[in-house]
């Protein structure tokens, strides 16, 4: 559905994006994930033809993004940074233009995306008096109004309140495993994507760092159980024999992930103390997702 090779931007000295090579298959949700700066946007303005690479390849639906070439889009759905609306047409106003300039949509097709996107309240107002949560709504419902295969989604969530954001996932959700649609999104909020997306790349200072599924995340945020003691060497001799997986954490601890010792940490005391080698510090520890995003981008 999308695919970059060596995908780089430069604005003057400024490497906005650098190298990034991606694969995102059929019904996928696939989500880049980066600090403010990261460069986020810049990638997707790229797959949108909105920015022309300095180097590197993009497609998208099996198309060469290039000048001149419309046909893919208009099996595509994006919402870019800010959503733009006529503010002094109604939501329906604004969606009828854009039906007009889609074309090919179906007849109810404006009202149903209203439904879907719970603006019937809003339905007659003023774009231009709409909250940014609302507003952001507007921004969704032009990318879905005619039932793309693509949807390319720069901050989905910005502006929305906790149940807005909940019911976007579970849009976002519905569209991929009940109608096959293929979702690219961007965020810098852990939590959701790791609710969310079937991949995960993280993009630091332009790069991709690192690609992850939500398995992953769940593996470096997993309880472990810190031990320390006076002496490394036979303390790791006596847990090793007692049937655990000890791993060096520092010069005089260990790190703990088998499922017995995080929740029966009192077995690895009484099997240190047996062998005459208490612990000076014995506890359960857990990262956060905060912990973990920023470990990945290198962040303190």
């Amino acid at each position: 559905m999308i695919e970059t090779s060596g995908l780089t931007k430069h604005y003057g000295d400024v490497v906005a994006v650098d190298r990034v090579s991606l694969r995102i298959e059929p019904g996928e949700i696939y989500a880049l994930l980066g600090l403010n700066g990261a460069g986020k946007t810049t990638t997707i303005r790229m797959l949108l033809g909105m920015v022309r690479p300095t180097r590197g390849t993009v497609s998208v639906l099996g198309t060469e993004v290039c000048p001149g070439e419309h046909a893919v889009w208009s099996r595509v759905g994006y919402l870019v940074e800010t959503p733009a609306a006529y503010p002094e047409l109604t939501v329906t106003e604004n969606l009828l233009v854009a039906q007009r300039l889609r074309g090919r949509t179906a007849p109810q097709a404006v009202t149903d995306v209203i439904t879907l996107l719970g603006l019937t309240p809003y339905a007659d107002r003023r774009a231009g008096t709409l909250s940014l949560g609302n507003a952001q709504r507007l921004g969704l419902a032009k990318a879905l109004l005619h039932k793309p295969d693509l949807l390319i989604l720069d901050e989905p969530a910005n502006g929305l309140d906790p149940a807005g954001v909940a019911e976007i996932r579970t849009l976002l959700l519905d569209l991929s495993h009940e109608h096959g649609v293929t979702v690219l999104l961007s965020s810098h909020i852990l939590t959701e994507v790791a609710r969310l997306a079937t991949r995960i790349g993280v993009i630091h200072n332009g790069r991709l760092v690192h690609e992850l599924t939500p398995h992953d995340i769940a593996t470096q945020t997993r309880p472990r159980l810190s031990v320390t003691t006076l002496d490394q060497h036979t303390a790791g001799v006596v847990l090793r024999c007692a049937g655990f997986s000890p791993e060096p954490d520092g010069d005089s601890g260990f790190r703990l992930t088998d499922d017995s010792a995080v929740r029966h940490p009192e077995l690895v005391a009484t099997a240190l103390v047996a062998a005459g080698c208490p612990p000076t510090r014995l506890a359960v520890e857990q990262d956060d997702l905060e912990t973990c995003f920023l470990r990945l981008v290198g962040g303190r």
